[in-house]
């Protein structure tokens, strides 16, 4: 599967490393791992301190792919997992 800016809010997030980089939860910020897991609300970190859920919609998220990043609005993913492609058309949409 190729990532790029505008196809990471369509595919599959699982097994990607993420940070926070912004967050309306100040406990949250910074906070960054291997995502294991995600629901409609919440994406689930692996990192060495253990695991944290992080709610999507509060977040300003930065995925790795490679040598790649990518910064993500919460809003943007905040979806189950298989209605992402159905429901987030319109930010892929507006993404450069």
């Amino acid at each position: 599967m190729e990532y790029n800016n505008k196809n990471i809010v369509l595919n599959e997030l699982i097994g990607l490393k993420a940070r926070v980089l912004s967050s309306l939860d100040k406990k949250q910020r910074g906070a960054s791992g291997i995502v294991i897991d995600e629901t409609k609300n919440t994406l689930l970190l692996e990192a060495k301190e253990g695991r944290r859920r992080i709610v999507k919609k509060a977040c300003v998220f930065r995925f790795y792919v490679g040598h790649e990043t990518f910064d993500v609005d919460g809003k943007e993913i905040n979806f189950r997992p298989d209605e992402r492609i159905e429901k987030a058309m319109k930010y892929y949409r507006q993404r450069r």
